[in-house]
């Protein structure tokens, strides 16, 4: 496949005002996915809308600083990679949202802190160690694939169920919006914002409707802009705005499995992101330090009120789609997100999302990142029958056994003890956690060659 011919080189350094308008662009790519995560998790844990504002702020300003560590040479990979709130950690949060929520967002977000706090430093201590580079070789194409298929398809219920459903007209209408500007039109800034052009359009739709007294207050997609006037313009509170962050085996046994994908995610970014940029395949210790960054960005996010963070595949599209590899961008884009994050008034305003609205763009986003996990299997032999069985045996184990086991805490309590057996139930109710670890063992055990395993040409 052809490059792109580059405009702007990985250490150029673009005139200022190109800098800050391309910046601007990378934010703005990542600014609907960052979005949602906290508007999955702000609803699901009881917060208000004022809460849900305030949490969102919290999202952006850990980004920008984990974009920061990232992109830079001697604490991160190097590479003009943004980082931002991982679809990975959705199910396992749900899982500490729903042992805690009882006690309040407040709570939950201090239990979601520490387990981010703890499973960060793990990580970076996996990566700036070099411990990474021994467990790289366990993941083949046949444990990635069943484990992101798993994030993505299990979230099924999250998309329909609890968003879309609650009002199918506008959400159905997000979903033709994201298929037009992706695939129909052919404008290149229409396919780069395909699902925040969507969901703006959606959202003003509701809010004209709203205004006019069309959609009443109750209505699912009614807009209601009183928390926004109420919201402060400045955000001060940025150091543990929830409370000290707690700590519980079950919390930390839920994070790990996000931890995991993350690391599984992230180590094939660095590898496209090397390509986008013109430069040759990261060096060992670029994904090292890389993967140390990224548990840094999480430790970070605990301690500043946010979700866990990644690398940002759609953002690395953008640097193939425009030619400016330059990581002085990206850093500039970090800066633009931190600013952002101060300001009140803007994360009240999105939280202000009606449900349907975020629920069609979970249809498109998560039937992506579940094809996104076949896509991945492409590389191994998918015609062998060894590949075959292990994907469907791990991926039906992901669909069904999580649902016996999260009504079953109390024999995983009495047969291992509360702490460990806690961590073990949390694990083992995270769909993704049961499709990699079994696709995982299944693979390193059952006899294949490296051209069935999609290995053939690793280094």
């Amino acid at each position: 496949m052809a490059k792109k011919q580059l405009v702007y080189g990985i250490d150029d350094r673009p005139p200022t005002p190109i800098l800050i308008l391309a910046g601007a662009q990378h934010v703005l790519t990542l600014f609907g996915a960052t979005t949602l995560v906290p508007l999955i998790f702000g609803p699901a844990m009881g917060m208000t809308t004022q809460q849900i504002g305030a949490f969102i702020g919290c999202v952006y300003f850990s980004m920008g600083i984990a974009t920061l560590i990232q992109t830079h040479p001697k604490l991160g990979s190097g590479l003009p990679i943004v980082q931002g709130s991982s679809f990975s950690f959705i199910p396992p949060i749900m899982t500490i949202i729903g042992a805690y929520k009882a006690l309040g967002p407040d709570v939950v977000m201090q239990y979601i802190g520490g387990s981010l706090l703890i499973g960060g430093l793990v990580l970076s201590l996996l990566g700036y160690s070099k411990l990474i580079g021994h467990v790289r070789k366990f993941i083949t194409p046949v444990v990635i694939g069943p484990t992101i298929m798993a994030i993505g398809f299990t979230l099924a219920p999250v998309a329909i169920q609890f968003n879309a459903a609650n009002y199918w007209p506008i959400s159905l209408l997000v979903v033709a919006l994201v298929f037009f500007f992706s695939l129909c039109s052919k404008n290149k800034y229409c396919n780069i914002f395909a699902v925040l052009g969507s969901i703006t359009i959606a959202y003003l739709i509701c809010l004209a409707l709203s205004l006019s007294g069309i959609f009443q207050e109750g209505h699912a997609a009614y807009v209601n802009l009183s928390n926004v006037a109420a919201a402060p313009w400045i955000r001060y509170k940025l150091f543990m705005p929830w409370g000290v962050p707690k700590f519980s085996g079950l919390a930390i046994g839920a994070i790990s499995a996000g931890f995991f994908c993350v690391m599984i995610e992230s180590i094939g970014d660095y590898h496209n992101c090397s390509y986008a940029a013109g430069i040759d395949d990261p060096t060992p210790e670029q994904i090292n330090k890389g993967i140390g960054a990224e548990g840094i960005g999480c430790a970070l996010s605990g301690v500043l009120g946010s979700v866990g963070t990644t690398s940002y595949t759609e953002n690395i599209g953008l640097i193939g789609l425009t030619g400016v590899a330059s990581r002085h961008v990206v850093r500039a884009g970090a800066v633009i997100l931190i600013i952002l994050s101060l300001v009140g008034k803007l994360g009240a305003l999105i939280a202000t999302m009606p449900s349907p609205v975020i629920g069609g763009a979970y249809i498109t986003l998560f039937g992506t990142i579940g094809a996104l996990g076949i896509q991945n299997l492409m590389r191994a032999d998918m015609g062998s029958q060894r590949n075959v069985l292990i994907v469907g045996f791990s991926f039906l184990m992901a669909l069904g056994l999580p649902g016996w086991v999260e009504p079953n805490q109390a024999l995983f309590a009495g047969a291992l003890g509360n702490t460990f057996g806690g961590m073990i139930w949390a694990i083992m109710k995270t769909p993704m956690a049961v499709a990699g670890i079994l696709a995982a063992i299944c693979d390193n055990v059952i006899p294949g060659t490296d051209e069935e395993r999609g290995i053939k040409n690793n280094k």
